[in-house]
Order: C-alpha cells, then sequence, then structure tokens
C-alpha cells in the first residue's frame, strides 16, 4: 500500500481488554500492525533474516507483554527450530508454507483476502477486487490517500494491506507520521480524525473476518512462525 508509514514504540498501560477506550497508545497500535503485516506478507530474503536469527521472537515476545498477552509458549521453539536451519532454509520452509497456506494450489488452506471469508459467511463464491468487501477497502484507502503500489495487482483486502492501512492510521493519530504527507487533512479522513478513521475501519473489516483466518492458519500450520502470528493478530482483534 503506499503512503508513508512510520515505525513508533513506546511504553504501554492497557488495563483490561475488549473496549475501544482502553487502547490509548497508538503507537504500540501501528507497531503491532506492522509486526503483523510483515508477518503475513509472503516471505522474500529481506525478510527472513530477523526470523531466523531470533530477533522476530524477540519482537513478538515483546509486543505480547507489552499488550498485557499471555507469552507465546511456542516461542522458544521458534528460536531454536529455525535459528537452526540457517536464513535459507527457513526461507525455503516459509515460501513452502506460505504457498499452501495463503496460494494454493489448487486453493489457499487459509485465504489472506476478507473477500473470501465474507463470501464463505453467505456461501457466495468469492471474487477478489470486485467483491463488496474489497471495493470497500480500496475506497477508504483512497479516502485516507493510499493506495496499490504501483506494479501491483494484489486485492487490497488482503490482510497485511488491511493491517498496513490500521498502522497507517496509528501511526498519524501517534503523531509519527504526518497525514499530508499523503495529501489528505485531518479532517478529510473518514470521521474526521485518525483515530476514528481506524476504528471505523477495523469494526467494518478486520473485526469481521480476521478471528476466524488467524484461528484457521494457527489450527492448520506446520510452522511455529505462522502459529505464532496467528495468535497474536487473534489476540490484538479481540483486544479491540
Amino acid at each position: 500500500m503506499t503512503g508513508e508509514r512510520g515505525k513508533h514504540m513506546q511504553s504501554v498501560s492497557c488495563g483490561a481488554a475488549g473496549s475501544h477506550d482502553v487502547v490509548t497508545d497508538w503507537g504500540l497500535v501501528a507497531t503491532t500492525c506492522e509486526f503483523l503485516a510483515f508477518s503475513f506478507r509472503y516471505p522474500d530474503r529481506g525478510a527472513v533474516m530477523p526470523i531466523a536469527s531470533g530477533e522476530w521472537a524477540d519482537a513478538l515476545d515483546e509486543l505480547r507483554r507489552a499488550w498485557g498477552f499471555a507469552a507465546d509458549a511456542e516461542c522458544g521453539e521458534l528460536t531454536r527450530a529455525d535459528s537452526g536451519e540457517g536464513p535459507e532454509a527457513v526461507l525455503h520452509a516459509l515460501r513452502q508454507e506460505a504457498t499452501r497456506l495463503f496460494v494454493g494450489p489448487p486453493t489457499p488452506a487459509a485465504s489472506p483476502y476478507e473477500s473470501v471469508w465474507a463470501a464463505a459467511r453467505t456461501h457466495a463464491a468469492p471474487l477478489l477486487f470486485v467483491s463488496p468487501s474489497a471495493i470497500a477497502v480500496e475506497r477508504f484507502c483512497a479516502a485516507c490517500g493510499l493506495g496499490r503500489p504501483q506494479g501491483t495487482n494484489e486485492s487490497l483486502d488482503h490482510v497485511s494491506s488491511e493491517l498496513e492501512l490500521l498502522q497507517f492510521l496509528a501511526s498519524v493519530e501517534s503523531g509519527a507520521v504526518d497525514a499530508a504527507s499523503c495529501g489528505v487533512a485531518l479532517a478529510d479522513l473518514p470521521g474526521g480524525s485518525p483515530a476514528t478513521a481506524f476504528e471505523l475501519f477495523f469494526d467494518e473489516h478486520p473485526a469481521m473476518w480476521m478471528c476466524d483466518f488467524a484461528c484457521e492458519v494457527e489450527r492448520i500450520s506446520s510452522r511455529v512462525f505462522y502459529r505464532a502470528a496467528a495468535r497474536l493478530l487473534r489476540d490484538f482483534v479481540s483486544a479491540r
């Protein structure tokens, strides 16, 4: 997704989960969305080093502690397994699993597109790009000054694209990113502010499908990496 996005981490005191009013640390929200968007992108050589070195597992543990979530019991196993395999072996294994989970053939085991999950709820045939949910996401992104990166052909209702939009809005709300960099005034964002735009989009899109997606990935994935990422996604969405 095009548009400036920033990295921002600060200490947090969250309190009880389950209400939008509880979460006020937008820097932590932005960092979590960035981490999850990275985790569910198709792995490439640039992404594999933090995973193979154990840096990704350390960041996962830090995020879970910042949110007040229970420690992930498989985190140590992830560090031992993937560090022991080496970067090339990790890349090969993750690409193989990402293909099975998110691409196919013949179809993804756990589709990363909102359109597919929305269609399943109504027993309709999934249509990428032209489904009501995909069109709604694209329009919301456009209202925030964001769009599909040049030279790509991916529906914006992909789990990582939706998380990147949330990251952008949370970064603007935290002050880490200036919305004007995307050509949009704060008052022109949906709902009139980045925080309201975040909540509107979250309620209309991620809240409707990402928990189901995360639970399915956790249930069927053979890799600790994807199971751990899925648990963080599930806990993050549930905490909203």
